[in-house]
């Protein structure tokens, strides 16, 4: 299972470099899916106390797609009430840094939300699990802020956020929530290559490094791709400044 889930990390570094504008769709395109048990788009969940404002996100993403909306985010967070909430005001600052860091590479700067490259949309779907592609050989393809793919990813994103995502995978790229909402599934729940996940790696001080790691290590740390790395780096020292906080140690992987 940990190589199946670590397959999300690859397609996600391919999503990352072939993705393209898409607009957002409208909360009717749900319409259909029972038991989704989706979170309205508009709704914003803990505003207040997150600790990205509103301004800030759109001064760390000035270009960013319409679709990835700030109450979509505020939204998703009771999925996940521990992301950006544990610890000091420095590491609750320093974990949403990380995680829009890692986020913003992978989509370019929250422009992309989906993989452009239809070529690849077929590949993604593994016959061989016992609940097969119910939505389609070609509906697993890269979404979100994170690129979820795979149909055992989107499975297993689904179970864990009590939404049906194997049989409605378009929920990513028409709600804004739970697009969200994938890529904190992820970061709070998912090892990847690493050897813990991204939200332990802030929370413990193991640092931003073990974030790349567990994201996208297989392929970048280790001087896999240092210049790939260097850029999630540069994000994040950016967005930590925007917060208010400083970048901590181990930075790189």
């Amino acid at each position: 299972m940990r190589a199946r889930i670590a397959a999300l990390l690859s397609a996600a570094a391919v999503a990352a470099s072939l993705a393209v504008v898409v607009p957002a769709a409208p909360a009717a395109a749900t319409v259909g899916c029972s038991g989704c048990a989706v979170v309205p788009g508009g709704a914003d969940a803990r505003d207040e106390g997150f600790v990205v404002s509103e301004a800030q996100l759109h001064q760390m993403f000035p270009n960013r797609n319409a679709f990835y909306t700030y109450s979509g985010l505020t939204a998703a967070l009771s999925a996940y009430p521990e992301f950006a909430n544990t610890g000091s005001d420095t590491v609750k600052r320093q974990e949403a840094a990380a995680f829009l860091a890692n986020v913003s590479h992978e989509t370019g700067g929250l422009v992309y939300v989906v993989e452009q490259n239809t070529g690849n949309y077929p590949h993604y779907c593994d016959a061989g699990q016992p609940y097969g592609c119910p939505a389609g050989q070609a509906a697993y393809y890269g979404r979100g802020p994170i690129q979820l793919s795979w149909n055992f990813n989107y499975k297993a994103a689904g179970d864990a956020l009590g939404i049906d995502l194997l049989h409605h995978p378009y929920l990513v790229e028409q709600d804004a929530a739970v697009a969200w909402k994938t890529a904190l599934w992820y970061w709070n729940t998912q090892t990847g290559p690493g050897t813990m996940t991204p939200h332990q790696a802030m929370v413990s001080g193991a640092g931003f490094g073990e974030t790349i790691r567990s994201i996208n290590g297989s392929l970048e740390c280790n001087g896999g791709n240092p210049g790939q790395v260097q850029s999630r780096i540069n994000s994040y020292q950016s967005f930590v400044q925007i917060l208010g906080t400083t970048p901590g140690d181990h930075l790189s992987c």
